[in-house]
């Protein structure tokens, strides 16, 4: 099939890809030395981290790149030739990478607003998943991501990469071991130093960006230096917060560290704008309280915007709280743990890992058992940030019913658990 037919072909199955009839091309991994090809799709900011994680690898290649900014897709071209070598494929719309035969995986860093469609489609089409957190941008869209990775038999990691750091897996274990006693309560730590975006006027979208490729299942609004490439992250049509950016690594610590499988029962939130009259939408201070009722655990969570204190070392991290002492996660690597009244020196470690290994290692094995981030951590770990966010939104303490992912008794708040998608680019119910 010729470019020019497959590319007419790809993008005709909007109802194809919602009937699960787009089975692709996924090569059958006779042993651990096969090469995997992968497609990189959103090459502006995190992309470029994904390219060296998968061309660094071991006998793994990186034969394609993808973007809806033809200057910045060529501008990444050139850099692989020129580190590499090596010629690679471009892409403006991903449904052309995820209808090559050549491409095994596709490595998703993407605004938040498409991860979730951009997975489902690349798993319709035979394809593993890298996918960036939050690996959703709403509840709904979180359960069919799951729903997905199951229906099409695909290897679908999260990019949290603590769940690949050796330290973090010790201090986990730990944590089950009791080393703090019954941990009840986990503090998400999310200071992070973000600046005033100011404001920016819409004005023409330029030539050399596909805007609608970019805006893909968000309503359309006008274009404006503020949403492309960055600051999207503070806008509720396209990101969510810094609790589901640098949050979700944290929110997925916290998840994890407690031994959770399910959702809170009860969440309440309260923050808002107090530094910066600008463009963001989304809060700068946002503190959030959740109840897991039946476990009897809770958890903790702020958001920071600009300069603060450290708590217990962390800017960035975990605290966890047990009868026998606490434990800190700073980071992604390192953990110390403090006993008794005194605050003893406990156990402690500081070792990384390598996330994007432990994604091939699972496309080779086929084996979601063996992943550190499978496709559940998408939507546990985005959820909190999600619900945090709703009730922020919402004004409100929320009943939460984790066995239906519904508010109980609260029309308004459900309103925000999916969006209204555009033409094209629908999330489907059924995957």
């Amino acid at each position: 099939m010729g470019n020019v037919n497959r590319r007419s072909f790809v993008k005709s199955t909007a109802g194809a890809l919602a009937a699960g009839q787009l089975i692709g091309t996924s090569k059958s991994w006779a042993g651990a030395n096969d090469r995997i090809n992968v497609a990189v799709i959103g090459v502006h900011g995190r992309g470029q981290s994904h390219i060296e994680g998968h061309q660094s690898a071991n006998n793994v290649e990186v034969v394609a790149l993808c973007d809806i900014d033809k200057r910045v897709l060529a501008e990444r071209a050139n850099d692989f030739k020129k580190k590499y070598n090596k010629d690679v494929k471009k892409y403006t719309d991903m449904r052309d990478a995820f209808a090559d035969k050549d491409v095994n995986a596709v490595s998703i860093a993407t605004p938040n607003h498409w991860h979730a469609l951009a997975t489902i489609w690349a798993c319709q089409a035979g394809k593993d998943v890298y996918v960036e957190k939050p690996g959703s941008h709403n509840i709904f869209e979180g359960r069919k991501m799951v729903e997905a990775a199951y229906k099409y038999k695909r290897i679908v990691q999260h990019g949290v990469q603590l769940r690949s750091s050796v330290a973090i897996q010790e201090a986990v274990q730990l944590l089950r071991e009791g080393v703090i006693g019954e941990p009840y309560l986990a503090r998400g730590l999310c200071f992070r130093t973000r600046a005033s975006i100011g404001k920016k006027p819409a004005k023409w979208v330029p030539k050399h960006v596909d805007y609608n490729l970019w805006l893909g299942p968000a309503q359309w609004r006008p274009y404006t230096e503020n949403l492309v490439h960055y600051n999207w992250h503070w806008h509720w049509d396209f990101g969510n917060g810094d609790v589901g950016n640098q949050g979700v690594h944290e929110t997925d610590m916290c998840v994890w560290g407690l031994g959770l499988e399910t959702h809170p029962d009860k969440v309440c939130a309260m923050g808002g704008k107090f530094l910066w009259d600008d463009d963001k939408e989304t809060p700068e201070l946002l503190s959030t309280l959740y109840k897991y009722t039946r476990q009897n655990k809770m958890i903790q969570f702020e958001t920071r915007p600009w300069n603060t204190n450290t708590e217990s070392g962390a800017t960035v991290g975990n605290i966890f709280y047990g009868e026998k002492g606490y434990m800190v996660i700073r980071g992604y690597n390192t953990f110390e743990t403090y006993l008794g009244s005194k605050r003893e020196p406990g156990p402690k470690g500081s070792e990384g890992g390598n996330h994007y290994a432990n994604f091939h290692k699972a496309i080779r094995s086929r084996k979601m058992s063996d992943q550190n981030g499978p496709v559940e951590t998408i939507h546990r770990s985005s959820t909190i940030a999600h619900l945090g966010n709703i009730a922020f939104r919402v004004g409100d303490t929320l009943d939460f019913d984790p066995s239906t992912e519904r508010f109980r008794d609260n029309d308004y708040a459900n309103e925000f658990l999916k969006r209204n998608y555009r033409g094209e680019f629908v999330v489907p119910e059924i995957v």
